[in-house]
């Protein structure tokens, strides 16, 4: 009996059980605090960049910089995306309204859902994964490496250093990259149509410009800086919050990606809303 006991009593103990899993309610409840927080540091973010904006010394060198490297490499990838897209919707309106007899709209469909949704709003989606991941990466790395805390050690505001120089960039090079990517999308639907098709170039571009008025053009540019505020704030923002490591960065990567793309998504829907209320 002895040894008996003696054996039991050499064995391992059990762990204890993970904690139970909380309610439903309570995760919800724990992200949309968590949101709030995200929201509430978003916006003293933004406050101190706005006001850091007008005070001396500018950064018109860091300036420059980050417009090319967020802007001018930024050419390949929106371009690209504008040719395919307008291709594929040429190909997609061009069979659809062939069974009605309508391929003559073809070039009035494409030429306002380019100018007022798609060319500003796909390409800001598109860039902004690769600007707003980029952002997130490069001030992520700074803050593990306690880079933003010796700017302030310093005497700096990294608000001026690092997050102005962005969001001016991003603020200015987006509207160029809509533009560009309103013709670039265009002329591919244009070359699909008379190539396939069989819809002369010129009628298709004068069908389209017959139905577009600067209104629909001023539509869809009117949201790319407000778009290029967006990208570069949220980029910013989940960069100066990395804690972790190498491995927080790659969280703060992808939560910067996933929160722009939904970021425009809503700001797209709310601009629309107040165009159609100020334009007609």
């Amino acid at each position: 009996m002895s040894s008996s006991a003696g054996v039991e009593s050499q064995k391992p103990k059990s762990l204890p059980g993970l904690p139970p899993e909380p309610p439903f309610y309570e995760r919800l409840v724990q992200r949309g605090m968590n949101f709030l927080v995200h929201l509430g540091q978003l916006g003293r973010m933004t406050r101190e960049t706005f006001a850091a904006m007008f005070q001396r010394p500018f950064e018109l060198q860091s300036t420059m910089h980050q417009m090319e490297q967020l802007g001018i490499r930024s050419l390949g990838i929106a371009c690209a995306t504008a040719l395919f897209t307008g291709m594929v919707m040429a190909v997609q309106f061009a069979f659809g309204l062939q069974k009605f007899g309508g391929m003559e709209y073809t070039g009035r469909v494409i030429g306002l859902s380019f100018s007022r949704e798609l060319a500003p709003t796909l390409t800001a989606v598109i860039v902004g994964g690769r600007i707003g991941s980029g952002i997130a990466a490069e001030v992520g790395s700074m803050a593990v490496t306690e880079q933003i805390d010796a700017i302030r050690a310093l005497g700096a505001d990294p608000m001026k250093k690092l997050v102005l120089p962005r969001l001016i960039s991003c603020v200015i090079v987006m509207p160029v990259l809509g533009a560009l990517a309103l013709v670039i999308g265009f002329s591919g639907a244009m070359i699909i149509c008379d190539w396939q098709f069989g819809i002369p170039w010129g009628f298709f571009l004068r069908s389209a410009l017959g139905s577009m008025n600067f209104r629909d053009f001023w539509m869809g540019l009117m949201k790319c800086p407000f778009f290029g505020a967006i990208i570069a704030l949220v980029g910013c923002h989940f960069g100066m919050i990395t804690r972790g490591g190498t491995e927080g960065v790659g969280q703060s990567t992808t939560r910067a990606v996933v929160g722009v793309s939904i970021s425009i998504l809503v700001a797209d829907f709310v601009l629309t809303k107040l165009g159609f209320i100020i334009f007609g």
